[in-house]
């Protein structure tokens, strides 16, 4: 199968120096796979994208070179790829409705004796597992179990990490596919657009490693190919933490040629990359070569 990779931002702002390195690395494993790499602009959680974002964004991948071999896609013109996602997945029994809300979902784990974990996701108890006893659907929810009720353990392997394994029933529950509020779970957008979009190597950020177990489980209910991974350091604030907007990211700087060379080479070192080069297409040029004889995948 030719390889096809993406980069999927959020248009929540202009791209940091964290979100470049993501970038950076998904352009270069295409190239050095001599394939195809396409941009697709994750809106659907409307109320926390910028306006003129996504343009911003484009316009910076433009100018550090990083141009998709397709019309970018944006998720918020796909709704329809979601709906008939979650009804096979309702028609199969592995979907359910969910009306339960944050502070029931709370209550029931109290009571079970759960204690809050930082950093980790609050297990759904189950409660609508058997019906929703008159009471209107809020969510919907996909089972994370297997056929006989027990544990749903996934085995995958990361390029860069190596063997990785997560008890999705453990670990994460019946995760949601379709928000309260209406709007579309990222687990269930991003598994059917990159079917959508044929990707077979998925480059991304450390960071969502722990989605990737929930995103396999889905591949497999709604019988999609499972593509190859490979998880990228993420760059750290000064309080220790992921760069993002939210701990005060800056725009990189592409307004200039010495400016694009400065951000790709910070991206660059992140992946481990040390290329001296006078232009922008000789930089990435000579950063694809060095990137096919490191991480080419088997």
């Amino acid at each position: 199968m030719a390889y096809v990779g993406r980069f999927a931002p959020s248009p929540t702002g202009p791209l940091h120096a964290g979100s470049v390195v993501a970038a950076l690395a998904s352009w270069l494993d295409a190239r050095a796979h001599g394939g195809r790499w396409v941009v697709r602009i994750e809106d659907t959680d409307a109320p926390r994208c910028r306006p003129g974002a996504a343009e911003t964004i484009l316009l910076q991948l433009s100018r550090l070179g990083l141009q998709p071999d397709v019309p970018p896609v944006f998720q918020s013109t796909r709704q329809a790829l979601y709906g008939a996602a979650l009804d096979r997945l309702m028609e199969s029994g592995l979907a359910y409705p969910c009306a339960c809300t944050r502070k029931e979902i709370e209550g029931a784990l109290c009571v079970a004796g759960t204690e809050p974990q930082r950093h980790r996701e609050r297990v759904y108890p189950g409660t609508c597992r058997a019906g929703l006893h008159g009471r209107p659907a809020r969510a919907f929810r996909l089972r994370t179990s297997t056929a006989d009720g027990g544990d749903l353990i996934v085995d995958w392997a990361d390029r860069r990490l190596g063997a990785q394994r997560q008890n999705v029933t453990q670990d994460v529950g019946d995760f949601v596919l379709k928000r309260a509020d209406g709007l579309w779970a990222y687990q269930l957008a991003v598994v059917v657009d990159d079917a959508a979009q044929a990707v077979t190597d998925v480059v991304r950020g450390e960071d969502l490693v722990d989605n990737t177990a929930r995103q396999i489980v889905l591949q497999s209910a709604l019988g999609l190919r499972r593509p190859n991974y490979l998880h990228t350091p993420i760059v750290l604030a000064v309080d220790g933490h992921k760069l993002s907007k939210q701990n005060g990211a800056s725009a990189v700087d592409t307004h200039d040629p010495g400016a694009v060379l400065a951000t790709l080479g910070a991206a660059g070192h992140m992946l481990g990359l040390e290329v001296k080069a006078a232009t922008r297409a000789d930089w990435l040029a000579r950063a694809a070569e060095q990137w096919q004889a490191r991480w080419m995948a088997p």
